[in-house]
């Protein structure tokens, strides 16, 4: 009984002016988990029935839209609760500064103990968890070498099987007269989709359903969709296809050959995460722990499976931006519910603080989510939202650009090197505009920019993006 009016179910009033009991928090990420590669989100090519339990149990969120597409930018948003611009981590090579503030320091603050666990991927060491255990970089899939507290040991088995061990132990020795914030960062499924001996021969006899748009060529677009390299098939390597790319293979139809393998490898490293959650979902039913924790299922980005013929992510695209967000509550969030407001990774330390009954920084750039959850959404929630990626042309040739999304339109601004972008430029583009009608072309296959018809829409959103821009303070002329 003396838990009844200690730790993880004392009452406290939260940022968004609720009451109740402060629950445990269990965050898993995926890396490059696309939202429509989980069944709940009516994959036509895989199931994840364990991922589903999530959103069976509580909200999938169909709108959750990432900041900027690459795994070092959107994690530090996730840590600070800031934009790029204010972070400072605007590329895969910059770090995050171990003194900044950070949601492990806030969540440490507000009396919960804090672990962070898995693909950390933020160059410095973690600063304010309890207790970390981290891949080094990318870190490997087999026999991966972890860093505990400071301490490197190679380990024998599968990244995401040791991740979820890992993370089970750091709950069961927890002090439970305090509640938990774990973050659990999986690795699965980035390049180069290496996948277990148990899922190895996973679709081994089947053929995946490809994409409307598999063998896209860019017509109707920005030069930047076509320019880019990261085409299935024609930009993969033997480390990614696993076998000797046939020298008789061109075109469409290597990109037809190679789609297959690429995604079979994909899916069957989602399958291992898969399994993994219900090992932490059974756990949590097993322990009684089930009905006092917060699950969030996520990943750091969206990811293109073949959609325009592409793998990876990094541009403002639909499959690129968009992220899967799944969240769990017994009895607080509706089971089996959708929410199809506009959320950002920028509201995710929000919520956590507003749950842990902790004030929120005045300098984070996001909003809780709380209310939402609860299905009240605030009448002034967010109509658009701003995106950035910043590395201009050294990756997959992907150039630097910007842009504003609303629930209809998509405007994007690849201003080259006139705003002077941070990394290492090796040419330069010219600057040009994108403007998808995402209700009439949900696929992004016609920019209708230029279409005199469209020319009162763009001026406002062009309006749009400048307050955006103004408001988050990125204001680079």
């Amino acid at each position: 009984m003396l838990l009844a009016v200690t730790g993880a179910v004392r009452a406290t009033q939260s940022a968004s002016g609720a009451t109740g009991p402060r629950p445990n928090i269990l965050f898993i990420m995926a890396d490059d988990h696309a939202a429509h590669a989980i069944s709940a989100y009516g994959s036509g090519i895989n199931k994840t029935p364990n991922i589903d339990r999530i959103a069976g149990g509580g909200m999938l969120f169909q709108n959750c839209f990432c900041t900027n597409s690459i795994c070092t930018p959107s994690r530090a948003v996730i840590m600070t609760g800031q934009y790029s611009q204010l972070n400072g981590v605007k590329t895969l090579d910059d770090s995050l500064d171990p003194s900044k503030q950070n949601i492990a320091k806030l969540m440490s603050a507000a009396g919960y103990q804090t672990a962070m666990v898995g693909k950390w991927h933020l160059a410095k060491d973690p600063s304010g968890f309890d207790y970390w255990n981290i891949l080094p970089g990318q870190g490997a899939y087999h026999d991966p070498v972890l860093i505990e507290m400071g301490t490197r040991t190679k380990h024998t088995g599968y990244a995401t099987d040791l991740i979820t061990d890992i993370s089970l132990d750091f709950i069961k020795k927890r002090d439970p007269a305090k509640p938990f914030f774990l973050m659990c960062h999986h690795k699965a499924p980035h390049r180069p989709w290496q996948p277990d001996a148990k899922h190895a021969h996973m679709y081994e006899n089947e053929t995946i359903p490809e994409p409307a748009n598999l063998f896209d060529h860019y017509e109707n677009r920005s030069r930047a969709a076509g320019n880019t390299k990261m085409r299935v098939g024609e930009d993969m390597t033997k480390t990614d296809l696993k076998v000797d790319i046939p020298a008789d293979l061109k075109g469409d139809a290597l990109r037809k050959w190679a789609y297959q393998l690429y995604i079979k490898d994909y899916l069957r490293c989602i399958a291992s995460v898969d399994d993994n959650v219900g090992r932490m979902l059974d756990y949590l039913d097993s322990s009684g722990l089930a009905s006092s924790t917060i699950v969030v299922y996520t990943s750091d980005q969206g990811f293109f499976l073949g959609d325009h013929g592409y793998f990876d992510k990094r541009f403002m695209y639909e499959e690129s931006l968009r992220m899967p967000l799944l969240v769990r509550y017994p009895g607080k969030v509706k089971a089996a519910t959708v929410n199809r407001d506009m959320v950002l990774n920028l509201d995710f330390p929000e919520t956590f603080l507003d749950y842990a009954g902790a004030k929120v920084p005045g300098d984070m750039q996001g909003r809780s989510l709380r209310t939402v959850l609860e299905g009240r959404t605030p009448a002034n929630w967010r109509k658009s939202m701003y995106y950035r990626y910043w590395m201009h042309l050294t990756e997959h040739n992907v150039p630097a650009h910007y842009g504003v999304r609303t629930h209809r339109w998509k405007l994007i601004y690849y201003y080259g090197k006139a705003l002077g972008t941070s990394g290492s430029v090796n040419q330069d583009t010219e600057p040009e505009w994108e403007l998808f009608d995402m209700v009439a072309d949900p696929h992004e296959m016609r920019n209708v920019y230029a279409e005199p018809r469209n020319e009162k829409v763009v001026a406002e959103l062009k309006a749009e993006l400048n307050r955006l821009r103004r408001e988050v303070q990125d204001t680079d002329s």
